[in-house]
């Protein structure tokens, strides 16, 4: 049974910056899709990036374009979010979530495990 876990989040002031984690257990992340998504409250949760098994990139949010960028460690079983250049509205709870499947894809509805969250605060 994978699970995930997510780390990293803060309060931080805007134009800094935060690395995320997502540490996997129970299964190798080149089986399968990782994917950080972020929401706030009243809002769809969106998708922010992907890796695949293989370690293809897809980018899905076009405000953090050049600002975030998902890594993994293989040898760690973790996925990275980079995240520069921070704004406040780029605050929200971030997921990361794994897609039974090598491939990635934006919609929330076809990952399967998710972690609890870590929160972004972006604020002076």
């Amino acid at each position: 049974q994978v699970q995930l876990v997510e780390s990293g989040g803060d309060l931080v002031q805007p134009g800094g910056s935060l690395r995320l984690s997502c540490a996997a257990s129970g299964g190798s992340l080149a089986d399968y899709a990782i994917a950080w998504f972020r929401q706030v409250p009243g809002k769809e949760r969106e998708g922010v990036s992907c890796i695949s098994g293989p370690g293809s990139i897809t980018p899905y949010l076009d405000p953090v374009r050049g600002r975030f960028s998902i890594s993994r460690d293989l040898a760690k079983n973790t996925v990275y979010l980079q995240m520069t250049n921070l704004e406040p509205g780029d605050t929200a709870l971030y997921y990361c979530a794994r897609r039974p499947d090598r491939y990635c894809n934006i919609y929330p509805r076809y990952y399967d495990v998710w972690g609890r969250g870590t929160q972004v605060t972006v604020s002076s």
